[in-house]
């Protein structure tokens, strides 16, 4: 049974930290280091002083003399939060996705009731274990998906989510629009709603294990939930977006059946688009041609089937072009470019008990850091 419940958010005081958009950050694991030192000079009380402090011990008397100095405060009550992104996606199509902003008790894999898509490395869960330790606060939330057609959860909060937004952040991603519920009647439906759910992460595998790890060595009630973004899979926007691959040294692609495109990269791409996903199907590219390659033989996903590849060392973007440009630029010999895997497709990995490659799916826009703050206590 997944536990969905309200909790008591801790957040910043505008009065006293400043405008939330400068203090909102990606996710810890997607900032780059220069991209963190411009995070960090936004402001002193920027959230990534804490999800990426310089010495993870110190996180937590940061925390404390930030909560002690009112920069940080918890809410009275505990409550729900609807939150919407709006976001223009790497298709440069403008789009929103909504979600609920919950508590949600943590389970081992066994119990089949929260279910990975991809690996984990223990080096990034040994990191947040450590802040976790120092803060006992969820700094940042999990992305989790459920299904539910009906969409119960959405006709309970999003008609009591009117009027100016509890919160407004920003960044050159997405906007996110956050109203605080604490209505009875619509908690109760949500948490009816989502009780038999299975939930998948989306993002936050690691910060996810970590939870799980924390609350086996702490064993308190607080710490028998950590908080998350659950999207519903039907009807509030979620979109997954393909992951390219941009490659050192053309690897052999024996097995494949490739098809020469004379229209180039971009063309080949929309002629992948086009196929059935019953078959792996990509585009190779290189400055000699590009090939739209299939495997008839299989039906391994297309990143799966393209990891049997070997293609050794390689870089991601999210962006056609981008991985485009760096072939032509002879910064890398061939770029791999993929269809986005679909929903079904993660859940079929998931029900199964598999993991999927890395990389095999992009969630976006990333969800912001810095909003709310879940407290173990």
């Amino acid at each position: 049974m997944a536990r969905v419940e309200p909790f008591r958010a801790l957040r910043y005081d505008s009065a006293m930290a400043g405008a939330l958009d400068a203090l909102i950050a990606p996710p810890y694991d997607v900032i780059s280091p220069s991209q963190r030192n411009d995070l960090a000079a936004r402001s002193p009380r920027n959230i990534v002083h804490l999800t990426l402090a310089a010495d993870e011990a110190a996180a937590g008397p940061l925390l404390q003399a930030w909560r002690g100095e009112g920069t940080l405060a918890v809410d009275a009550t505990p409550a729900l939060w609807w939150v919407v992104q709006e976001f223009t996606g790497p298709d440069g199509v403008r789009r929103e996705r909504a979600g609920i902003v919950a508590a949600v008790g943590v389970e081992p894999y066994e119990q089949r009731v929260v279910l990975p898509h991809e690996r984990t490395h223990s080096g990034p869960k040994e990191s947040r274990l450590r802040v976790l330790r120092a803060t006992r606060t969820q700094l940042e939330p999990i992305f989790l998906l459920y299904t539910d057609a009906k969409g119960r959860p959405r006709k309970a909060l999003a008609p009591l989510a009117t009027g100016e937004p509890t919160l407004v952040a920003a960044d050159k991603d997405s906007v996110s629009k956050l109203w605080r519920i604490d209505d009875p009647a619509a908690i109760a439906a949500v948490r009816d709603a989502l009780a038999d759910a299975q939930l998948l992460i989306a993002d936050g595998h690691h910060r996810y294990e970590t939870a799980v790890a924390y609350h086996a060595e702490d064993g308190t009630a607080a710490s028998a939930f950590t908080f998350a973004v659950l999207v519903n899979t039907v009807g509030e926007g979620l979109e997954i977006f393909a992951t390219h691959r941009v490659v050192t040294t053309l690897p052999s692609l024996d097995g494949l059946q490739l098809e020469a495109i004379a229209d180039g990269p971009i063309a080949a791409l929309a002629r992948v688009a086009a196929l059935p996903y019953d078959h792996p199907a990509f585009v190779v590219h290189t400055r000699e041609g590009t090939w739209v390659a299939t495997d008839q033989g299989s039906t391994a996903f297309d990143v799966a089937r393209l990891d049997q590849v070997g293609i050794g060392e390689r870089t991601y973007t999210p962006v056609a072009t981008e991985a485009i440009a760096a072939v032509e630029a002879g910064e890398a010999e061939v770029a791999f470019l993929l269809r986005p895997t679909l929903i079904e497709q993660v859940q079929e990995s998931c029900e199964a008990g598999e993991v999927m490659p890395q990389k095999s799916t992009y969630f976006y826009p990333k969800l912001h850091s810095g909003l709310l703050l879940f407290p173990l206590e």
